[in-house]
């Protein structure tokens, strides 16, 4: 009976190892090859869209051909939504016109839009499951 155990736990085991949690995101279409693509991954709400503190991972990645890509790597199972901006002039910030409305490209994961600002949580939110996950955001 011990011994049954051993060898489930350890198929069990192997079997993660195969399969990996990994997440990663295309990002299309972006004004030009300047500057960086910026991107906060969160796992829930808090701090979501722009805590940089709060987020569970981020990047800055550059741009090829209008596109960027990033490989967050292995990532637990749950709920996550991603914000990202263009950052054209390498500032580290979201640029804004006098009406607060951004200057540079941005976007949530599942495209989401807020009405007069940006999106809920819920409303950006995905679910990572086993395996390699792949999301694309088309900046606006």
């Amino acid at each position: 009976m011990k011994i049954s155990i051993l060898i489930w736990i350890m198929f069990a085991l192997f079997s993660q190892s195969q399969n990996p949690t990994t997440l990663s995101l295309q990002v299309t279409n972006v004004k030009n090859d300047q500057g960086l693509v910026r991107v906060l991954l969160f796992k829930g709400e808090a701090g979501f869209p722009d805590d940089t503190e709060k987020a569970f991972k981020s990047a800055s990645v550059k741009i090829k051909d209008g596109k960027a890509q990033v490989d967050f790597g292995a990532v637990p199972e749950g709920m996550y939504a991603i914000s990202l901006f263009h950052d054209s002039q390498n500032t580290g910030k979201l640029r804004t016109n006098a009406f607060g409305i951004p200057r540079d490209g941005y976007g949530f994961s599942n495209d989401a839009m807020g009405m007069f600002g940006p999106p809920h949580f819920e409303k950006a939110a995905f679910k990572v499951t086993v395996g390699k996950n792949n999301v694309s955001i088309k900046l606006r």
